[in-house]
């Protein structure tokens, strides 16, 4: 309790002077000095009732400062016992406690206010006992759920009892499903359900998320749409304004009386850069019809080995002007069931995205790799090239992206789809030395 020097000295120094008091009391009365041994005995008096209050006021604030720590309310002042320096252990355990539950708040507030901001229903439950309860609830679950704060699951079963029955049937364990779920008697929406179970500090929480099917599809859709837009009105716009451009002077130059060899051919310049632009803009069409229109794969048993010298041959040509070596490292056979066009397809615009790769390295090379396991085959196509830039990486599966002035930005996009069709995925990757792109092809 009392954890000073200063502390342990001034009791002992009033103990001292309560004994030589009484010492001197009792000489007094011994020299039959009554009056003087009676107003000793009343100096011990004081003495005892002084170290009484001093005692008892330590005390009483040592039991009110640990009272406040542990009912974790630190309103209290104890500015005016700050001078006496006995307590300063204790006033800088109670302002270190303060600044960190005021610190948790100010985190829990944060944390709270985020939650409430997401456009995802969040509910956390706390087991306490052998009940669940509920922990906390976000703003979006209640608003969109229709559903008060409740505190008590049995309460929340009660408002929910389409989400809460699929919650028990497993056992408040880690789930991933969807849910159809009524509200109001209204018609039911389709929600993405995960949950997830946790403990912390011996506590067990239960963790749920819930995404509307609609909302998740609608905002997807809208991102595509603005960037496709986006797109369009770039590619319009870079061959509308040339052209207009070129229009105007045409125009001026034919109200000429007459016109000049060198007007003439201006004229001929002109119609030759509006051809241009026109193929251009004829092109970009066209790219954007084969992503809108591909056709559903045809499939047929083919060897894999086959169908990659297929698309190698088909490429050698520029190989050999380029100086690439081409190194293929699948030795092992495998039928795959595919639409032999369209992933020959893929390959030779995954090759020819390599070439680009490899453009300023010396000693060129690809390398082709496949791995089967169980019903799903990779393939790996890699270059050592300088690979994609960290800025541009989520982008190079756009539509119409391309870093290349005389690119039309659809082969990877256009791979992405064929693979797609063909239930399995398309990724890339960056390795040391290597820049690899990976298909996988799943054997339904």
């Amino acid at each position: 309790m009392f954890k000073t020097f200063q502390t342990y000295k001034l009791l002992f120094l009033r103990l001292i002077l309560i004994v030589a008091m009484i010492e001197i009391s009792i000489y007094f009365f011994k020299k039959e000095l009554l009056f003087t041994g009676v107003f000793g005995l009343f100096i011990v008096f004081l003495l005892v009732r002084e170290m009484y209050f001093y005692v008892r006021n330590f005390v009483l604030l040592y039991d009110k400062t640990i009272a406040s720590i542990l009912q974790n309310d630190f309103t209290s002042d104890f500015s005016k016992h700050k001078f006496n320096k006995s307590y300063d252990d204790l006033f800088q355990l109670y302002d270190t406690l303060k600044n960190k539950q005021n610190e948790q708040v100010s985190k829990d507030i944060i944390y709270r206010s985020i939650l409430n901001n997401i456009e995802t229903g969040i509910i956390i439950l706390q087991k306490q006992d052998l009940e669940w309860n509920v922990f906390l609830m976000n703003e979006y679950f209640s608003n969109q759920f229709n559903v008060p704060k409740v505190s008590k699951w049995k309460y929340l079963k009660n408002q929910l009892p389409s989400l809460c029955e699929i919650i028990e049937e497993d056992d408040f364990q880690e789930i991933k499903t969807s849910v159809e779920i009524s509200i109001n008697d209204q018609n039911k929406q389709t929600f993405v359900l995960q949950a997830s179970r946790t403990e912390i500090f011996e506590k067990d929480y239960f963790i749920v998320l819930l995404d509307s099917i609609q909302n998740v599809v609608e905002k997807k859709e809208k991102d595509a749409w603005v960037n496709l837009m986006k797109v369009i009105s770039h590619e319009l716009l870079n061959s509308i304004t040339p052209i207009r451009s070129i229009c105007q002077n045409l125009q001026d130059l034919v109200e000429q009386d007459s016109l000049s060899a060198e007007d003439l051919e201006d004229v001929k310049n002109s119609v030759e850069t509006m051809l241009r632009r026109s193929d251009h803009l004829q092109k970009f069409v066209e790219g954007y019809r084969k992503l809108a229109m591909l056709p559903s794969p045809k499939k047929e048993k083919i060897e894999l080995h086959q169908l990659i010298d297929n698309g190698i041959q088909v490429m050698n040509p520029l190989f050999k002007e380029k100086g690439i070596e081409v190194v293929n490292e699948i030795s092992f056979k495998r039928w795959i069931n595919v639409d032999a066009q369209q992933i020959e397809q893929v390959f030779i615009n995954l090759l020819t995205n390599c070439i680009h790769a490899l453009k300023d390295v010396k000693s060129k090379q690809i390398f082709i790799s496949a791995e089967a396991k169980d019903n799903r085959t990779f393939i790996r196509i890699a270059d050592n090239g300088n690979g994609v830039e960290k800025e541009i990486e989520d982008k190079i599966f756009l539509p119409f992206f391309t870093t290349r002035n005389e690119g039309a930005g659809i082969g990877l996009t256009l791979s992405k789809n064929i693979i797609e069709a063909h239930g399995g995925y398309i990724s890339y990757k960056s390795e040391v030395g290597n820049t690899v792109f990976e298909i996988c092809l799943v054997e339904n």
